[in-house]
């Protein structure tokens, strides 16, 4: 099945679910799409962007190396992705997947560094509203264009675990904010997709250092069994959701829903 002709902006796209999901979606994106990945690794987005472009010739892709947690960042990225507009585009697909897990070796009472904080909020829960908002003032609504917003989110945005408090404060701010899109701007198809626990180098992370002993003897049980997420399914699922168009705009869905 193709999505059709596409402009599609994916946060994150260096590594992991992001990566996956770019390798995925450009097998589906019709002659003449475009895909445009965003990281701050410049060394691995060249290099992956080259075989993208070896594998899919009919496929615009390019690179912005940005930090998304700065204006400038943002508007490089905008930019970069106005440049690959085309008229005859059926389709805009915006993909938040930027994320980082914070310090998940502290608890609660152990977070009193307010630059650190923000920090984290900048760049977890702010790039992504100012992102989203401006790629959709550059791309406006327009018969024939459907514009698609992808949260990429968590269990962690709807439960609690211990020692993840800025993970689990910065998903949940994301799914409310997406939400509130969802409820403004009725031609945009939002959805907020929970990929699942993958084994990914953030889940590594986790494993390692999170300060609750508990969850962390689940996720190492879950690596020894191999009960963790496939990072190629998810990302399927994610975008056959996104191809089958079905969704309420604006809800949460988890992997394990599909």
């Amino acid at each position: 099945m193709s999505l059709g002709r596409v402009v599609c902006v994916v946060s994150g796209a260096s590594r992991g679910f992001g990566l996956t999901v770019c390798r995925q979606l450009a097998a589906r994106a019709a002659p003449g799409s475009a895909l445009l990945l965003v990281s701050r690794s410049e060394e691995t987005l060249r290099r992956e962007v080259e075989t993208l472009r070896e594998r899919c010739p009919g496929l615009g892709v390019h690179w912005t190396a940005a930090d998304l947690s700065t204006e400038d960042g943002v508007r490089r990225t905008v930019t970069a992705a106005a440049e690959m507009s085309s008229g005859e585009l059926e389709r805009l697909i915006i993909i938040n997947n930027a994320g980082s897990l914070g310090n998940v070796s502290n608890h609660f009472v152990d977070i009193t560094d307010m630059e650190a904080v923000n920090r984290y909020l900048a760049f977890n829960v702010s790039s992504a509203l100012c992102l989203t908002s401006s790629l959709l003032k550059s791309f406006p609504k327009r018969s024939g264009l459907q514009r698609v917003v992808i949260n990429v989110s968590s269990l962690a945005a709807i439960r609690a675990f211990k020692s993840w408090t800025l993970y689990c404060a910065g998903k949940a701010a994301r799914d409310m904010m997406f939400r509130v899109l969802a409820e403004e701007e009725a031609d945009v198809r939002v959805l907020t997709y929970s990929p699942g626990p993958m084994d990914t180098e953030m889940q590594e992370e986790a494993r390692t250092l999170m300060a609750d002993t508990e969850q962390r003897q689940i996720f190492i049980t879950m690596k020894k069994e191999g009960k963790l997420v496939d990072i190629e399914v998810s990302a399927r699922k994610m975008l056959d959701i996104i191809q089958s168009d079905t969704y309420k705009s604006g809800d949460h869905v988890d992997y394990y829903d599909v």
